[in-house]
């Protein structure tokens, strides 16, 4: 990812992550920074055991309370399914 390729508004981001079969749904101010720290060993947990990860899709909010509400949503068992079968 490069800075100059991507012009993302200053808003929450939900951004999507994937990495051949795996999918990561996670809260950003900065996505790009967030991305870099996942790819970079920075992060614990899921995202660091199945990294590189790329973007492969980002939904931006106007409030913080929204984007991690639509978060907490794709990690329960339907939202799960909808972003499965309708982000990736």
């Amino acid at each position: 990812l490069a800075r100059k390729n991507y012009q993302v508004p200053r808003t929450s981001v939900r951004g999507y992550l994937q990495n051949g079969s795996k999918h990561y749904a996670g809260f950003a101010e900065d996505l790009i920074r967030r991305v870099e720290e996942h790819n970079n060993d920075e992060s614990d947990g899921y995202s660091r055991r199945y990294a590189p990860w790329k973007v492969e899709t980002y939904v931006s909010f106007r409030s913080k309370e929204n984007a991690l509400a639509f978060e907490k949503y794709l990690k329960a068992g339907s939202g799960h399914a909808f972003l499965k079968k309708r982000l990736t």
